[in-house]
């Protein structure tokens, strides 16, 4: 009896280790175990919600390299030497650029670099920014026509919403908004329409047409503003980027880091 009782308890035992072994199991392909792990990391990298659909798709995609993986190995290719010097290429390629990107992380951006880079951004960021309406058409006698309504007392938001006005208007985009174009740069404009617009004052609407390639414009200042770039330490993170991310600057500077190793190195 007491053995009988030892033989259930082992085969208890046995039974929970197996299912203990299969929860921390993906899938099982042709006896090899998929690591649980590895299908959280891949449903990580989807970027999508966790969802069982989400959770099939990688499952699959883990079986299918596996099964390659498998017969990769059965039918000997693994040790082909054409096939085992591509892998080696691939390995080293994939070195070089974890190595790259860890040296321009640690210590490729130069603080001069950074400063010099900020700068100018700094120039492009300051300055003053318009807020502006206008009414834009194709033909420059509705454009005359409708400044002489202005003239005459015409109310410009009233104009510029008036079926007409949107009949002959060809920018949806604004028209939409009431053709209030927000605050914006005169660096962000079309020449025509800057050179125009920043020499209005506040309230002022332009007295003639304004002719841009989109059309006539009747230009309406609403405001205008001093902007002011971030500080430095705000768009550091930033600038690291945009600078490492310029190619002729990659090649100067793995060619730096290249010299610094052979600096180093002790080859005989």
């Amino acid at each position: 009896m007491f053995k009988n009782r030892h033989l259930v308890t082992i085969g208890l035992a046995v039974s929970l280790l197996s299912m203990h072994a299969a929860a921390q199991n993906a899938v099982i392909v042709n006896g090899k175990p998929i690591p649980k792990a590895q299908l959280d990391k891949l449903v990580q990298k989807f970027g999508q919600p966790d969802n069982p659909q989400v959770r099939d798709k990688a499952r699959e995609m883990l079986v299918t390299r596996e099964l390659i993986l498998q017969e990769a190995d059965k039918r000997g290719v693994t040790q082909n030497e054409s096939v085992r010097e591509q892998l080696e290429q691939s390995r080293v390629g994939i070195l070089v650029a974890a190595v790259f990107e860890d040296y321009v992380e640690k210590e490729g951006v130069t603080e001069a670099e950074l400063k010099a880079a900020y700068e100018s951004v700094k120039t492009q960021n300051t300055g003053k920014e318009y807020r502006v309406e206008h009414i834009l058409v194709e033909k420059e006698s509705d454009a005359k026509a409708i400044i002489a309504q202005l003239k005459a007392g015409g109310n410009f938001e009233e104009i510029a919403k008036a079926k007409i006005a949107k009949a002959k208007s060809k920018d949806p985009g604004s028209a939409l908004n009431g053709e209030d174009l927000g605050y914006v740069s005169d660096k962000s404009l079309v020449p025509g329409f800057s050179k125009a617009m920043v020499q209005l004052k506040n309230g002022q609407v332009t007295d003639k047409p304004v002719k841009t390639q989109f059309g006539w414009h009747i230009i309406k200042m609403i405001d205008s503003r001093d902007t002011k770039a971030p500080s430095f330490e705000e768009m550091k993170a930033q600038l690291k980027q945009m600078i490492a991310s310029d190619q002729n600057w990659q090649k100067a500077k793995f060619s730096e880091m290249m010299q610094k190793l052979r600096a180093k190195a002790k080859t005989q």
